[in-house]
Formats: C-alpha cells, sequence, structure tokens
C-alpha cells in the first residue's frame, strides 16, 4: 500500500524492475529508459459526463511526458516499438491510471502493438483490479494485420470482466463492420463529427444516424472534442449518451471536477 500511496502522490513513473527484467539488450537501443525516471512520465485524467445526468460517468487517462525525447504520445509509444518495449510501458502507464483514479470507472487507452506482447492477459495487470470498471481504447484504424490478434486477446480478457471501447470512429476511414465484429460497450465520435455540428444540419443527421446504428448494435456512444455550448447541445439532441472535451474539463492530475457553470448553461 504504501508503493500506490507514494506512485498516486507523485503521479508519475518508477522504473520497475519487471520492465528492466524484460527489457534486456533492446532497452539500450531505446529512449524509452531515460523516461521512465520519476517526472518524467505522468497521467492526466479527463471526464467522460453522462449528458441525461450531467454527472461524471467515468475519467479517461492521457499519457503525458516533460522529456525533451518526446513531443507527444505517438512519439513515445514509436521508441517504444523500436526498442520492443511498447508492452511494458503500457504496463506502466496502467498502473498509473489506476492508481490515480479511484472511485470511477476508467477508459485506458492500448496501442495496437500491446496485442504483440503478453503483458493485457497477465492475471496481475492493473485493469482487473479496478472495481468500479475499465474500459479498454482502441482506435477505430487498427491495422487489418492486428485485428484477428486484437480479437483473440480482447476476448480473453473481456471475459474477465474489461469493456471495451472503439475511439476515433469518423476519423479518416470509418470500418463500421469493425465495431460489428468487435461488439464494443463504447463507441467515441471523432472530434472531426463533433466540431461546429450545430451549424451544420446534413452533419447532424449522419451522426444521429450513428448513434441510432451504435444503439442496434449494442454500444452508448461518447462524443469527444466538445469544446462549445452549442456543440453539446448538438451533441445531445442527437442523442449521445455521453460527451468529453475541454467545454465540460481539461485533462488534469488530480482528478479534475467537470465545469458545471458550463454544462449547466447549456
Amino acid at each position: 500500500m504504501k508503493a500506490k500511496s507514494k506512485l498516486a502522490s507523485r503521479n508519475s513513473i518508477h522504473f520497475p524492475e519487471w520492465f528492466e527484467a524484460r527489457s534486456g539488450q533492446a532497452k539500450r537501443d531505446s529512449a524509452i529508459p531515460d523516461v521512465l525516471q520519476v517526472g518524467h512520465l505522468n497521467v492526466v485524467f479527463q471526464p467522460v459526463l453522462d449528458l441525461r445526468s450531467r454527472r461524471v460517468f467515468a475519467y479517461e487517462a492521457l499519457v503525458r511526458s516533460n522529456s525533451p525525447h518526446f513531443t507527444g504520445p505517438p512519439s513515445l509509444f514509436s521508441a517504444a516499438i523500436s526498442g520492443r518495449v511498447c508492452g511494458a510501458l503500457g504496463r506502466s502507464i496502467r498502473e498509473m491510471a489506476v492508481v490515480g483514479c479511484p472511485g470511477f470507472p476508467l477508459f485506458v487507452n492500448i496501442h495496437p502493438n500491446e496485442f504483440d506482447e503478453g503483458y493485457l492477459v497477465q492475471p496481475d495487470d492493473p485493469i482487473f483490479t479496478h472495481e468500479p470498471g475499465v474500459y479498454l481504447e482502441v482506435t477505430e484504424s487498427v491495422p487489418l494485420s492486428h485485428f484477428r490478434l486484437c480479437q483473440s486477446v480482447l476476448q480473453e480478457i473481456r471475459g474477465r470482466g474489461v469493456f471495451l471501447a472503439v475511439d476515433d470512429l469518423g476519423a479518416g476511414y470509418s470500418n463500421l463492420k469493425y465495431i460489428a465484429d468487435l461488439a464494443p460497450e463504447i463507441v467515441k465520435l471523432d472530434r472531426d463529427l463533433i466540431a461546429n455540428l450545430g451549424e451544420h444540419k446534413r452533419l447532424q443527421r449522419l451522426v444521429r444516424s450513428i448513434v441510432r446504428l451504435c444503439e442496434d448494435l449494442g454500444a452508448n456512444v461518447v462524443a469527444e472534442g466538445i469544446e462549445t455550448v452549442e456543440e453539446l447541445r448538438a451533441v445531445e439532441d442527437a442523442g449521445a449518451h455521453y460527451g468529453q472535451g475541454y467545454l465540460i474539463a481539461r485533462p488534469a492530475f488530480p482528478l479534475p471536477p467537470v465545469d458545471r457553470e458550463k454544462i449547466h448553461g447549456s
């Protein structure tokens, strides 16, 4: 318990013994070990708002790094893939996310390459200890080369009580069959579909149709990237179940409250 309390107070990653043991020679070829020091990698949280009750439904964990090696999460994971430590990095992020989000369901992003390693199915993975529930987010644009493996791993994990969220629907090419095959509990609509939604009647009809389709497939919908009161009203009118974005709250640590003045003023 002491180790967890220390981790939660710092909200930063420690260089765990298991990482060094499993990384081996590969870690010397990667910038990741330089980042896995206290204060170089941390997790912030953004609320997912229930649009009906106007209460926080869950929080999404987002990784951040102040290391000069990386400009953001994509470059961080690119280095991890090059150093063959993507699974270890993902495990560390999940550890911080679970500790930092007591009392609420948690959304955690999973990089497609993590399905190539065995961390996600280990019985001691932190996602299996978070009693309020965990939603693993996989991007709608997962390469087809990963799809079958992704499907197999997710089936095993979901059998242990973990939920699935498909992220980024509407960003670029959208494979709706992918959603039908995976049967996620949550589908997250990309910002591209939400931006200025209230000003475009045809786009409103499209989003409303997508929400109905997701409901028919057994999934609830999160509208991401809500930045204005008008967008919030529009996604509510379209029937979205949940909302997320800067209007509601910016990512922060510890768990940020929603901006109730803005959301109730809508």
